[in-house]
């Protein structure tokens, strides 16, 4: 199975957009307050260079994960989400934890920050899934 590379850039701008929702519209507030940043602090940053770095980020996460579905020949939205569960289970939720773990964070921002890339990899894998089915 080949690379389709208008699907690889299509889960990278919803990953993007996902994150967007997540931690502006839904849990911006939230995931501020326990990180301890402040509102003044968030519009001092330099916004297009940071919007930037992660779109070509979540660009580069799809065609890793474009890569890994067309290894395990995922052409069905749940062939797709699971394997973008699978990585989540075996390689970010763990790392992540480790981390949280030995830095004595909250487990609620654990939860912020890394259930944002198991929706995230779910949904692109979804995508990718559909689109080597449409396009096999």
């Amino acid at each position: 199975m080949k690379i389709k590379y208008p699907a690889v850039i299509v889960c990278g701008i919803a990953y993007w957009l996902l994150g967007y929702v997540w931690f502006d519209l839904l849990f911006g507030k939230r995931w501020m307050a326990l990180e301890g940043i402040t509102q003044a602090q968030a519009q001092s940053a330099n916004v297009a260079k940071l919007i930037t770095i992660t779109l070509l980020l979540n660009l580069l996460i799809a065609f890793v994960l474009a890569n890994i579905c067309a290894w395990r020949n995922a052409n069905t939205a749940g062939r797709g989400a699971a394997i973008g569960v699978l990585l989540w289970i075996g390689f970010v939720g763990p790392i992540a934890y480790t981390t949280f773990m030995y830095e004595g964070r909250s487990i609620v921002l654990y939860g912020l920050d890394y259930l944002y890339p198991l929706v995230g990899l779910c949904m692109m894998g979804a995508i990718l899934g559909l689109w080597n089915r449409k396009t096999s």
